[in-house]
């Protein structure tokens, strides 16, 4: 087999050294895609980065919106995953609330460039037909907090006077916002941020 049909291999089977490749190549796409933006960034900066022709590349993926789709698409499938996770194990709304929120520091701490681009690029994804699988799943995680949202309204943990889908915009973008400022090595951990940020969302939202 050609060096080329073994790069192919690793990339259809999913494993072995194609797949650790491909790994290697989403995270430096990642990267660069969340401190340069996507629209910035060239599949040939890219190459550079990881050391290779653009050619290169284009064994491993057809463009730069592929390998955006499948980090995005990636992220938000484990992230939706977790969350739904978290509501199936929790109790009240508001213990399920709260870790919702601790979950998505978690993953502003362990995937920032994720977050960012998610962050950032939401406009293209949410308009452009070969992101609806990520658009898709991104519904999906919103469906979720919606249904914490309204059950707290209805057990009366939380505000009837509020909109249940004004909240989950106003924690969405206040909570993925944090990952423009927090910094992982800095001496405020996720795990601190993320009891402040609940602290003053219980002082608005919580039914007194």
């Amino acid at each position: 087999m050609t060096p080329r049909g073994n790069e192919k291999a690793g990339r259809a089977n999913g494993n072995g050294q194609g797949s650790a490749r491909r790994t290697e190549l989403l995270a430096l796409a990642a990267e660069l895609f969340a401190t340069r933006g996507f629209s910035q960034t060239t599949v040939r900066d890219i190459a550079d980065a990881a050391g290779i022709l653009s050619g290169s590349l284009y064994h491993h993926f057809d463009s730069k919106e592929s390998m955006l789709n499948e980090i995005l698409r990636e992220f938000l499938t484990g992230l939706h995953d977790t969350f739904r996770t978290i509501v199936d194990e929790s109790g009240t709304p508001r213990e399920t609330l709260d870790e919702l929120v601790r979950a998505s520091f978690v993953a502003i701490d362990g995937q920032r460039h994720a977050v960012a681009l998610y962050q950032n690029e939401s406009n293209l994804l949410m308009t452009q037909p070969e992101f609806e699988v990520v658009a898709k799943t991104s519904r999906k995680i919103e469906r979720v907090w919606l249904q914490v949202l309204v059950q707290g309204r209805e057990s009366g943990d939380f505000r009837a006077d509020l909109e249940s889908g004004v909240i989950y915009r106003f924690i969405r973008d206040g909570v993925w916002s944090a990952v423009k400022w927090y910094n992982p090595r800095g001496k405020l951990r996720h795990d601190k941020v993320a009891e402040q940020y609940l602290a003053m969302l219980h002082g608005g939202l919580l039914a007194g």
